[in-house]
């Protein structure tokens, strides 16, 4: 997967000329308008339900411990559970050639 652009916000962090360093001249850097739930409303759901269903669903004991879950998780997230907003798929239903097996 070859990236073309990267989507951010107004963060100080991300106006950084150390971030549009490591972004490369290949990639586009483009920054959300703010105030805008349109554009990362989907972004922050995704931020409440990792934090419902993964960071504080248990506790955990070691960091090898939360990052294997994390790891769990979003198999489970992105492969096995339905989403409404793509009427009951989940995401890899919905991205084409998503091992990169074809061209």
């Amino acid at each position: 997967m070859r990236v073309q652009a990267v989507m951010t916000d107004n963060g100080a962090c991300y106006r950084s000329q150390a971030f549009n360093t490591a972004l490369g001249q290949s990639v586009k850097h483009r920054y959300t308008r703010p105030y805008r739930p349109q554009t990362n409303g989907k972004v922050e759901r995704f931020n409440r339900t990792l934090m419902s269903e993964w960071a504080y669903a248990r506790t955990y004991t070691s960091q090898t411990q939360r990052e294997a879950a994390y790891t769990q998780w979003l198999h489970h997230y992105n492969h096995h559970r339905p989403h409404t907003a793509l009427d009951g798929q989940t995401p890899a239903d919905r991205v084409h050639n998503l091992t990169g097996n074809y061209t």
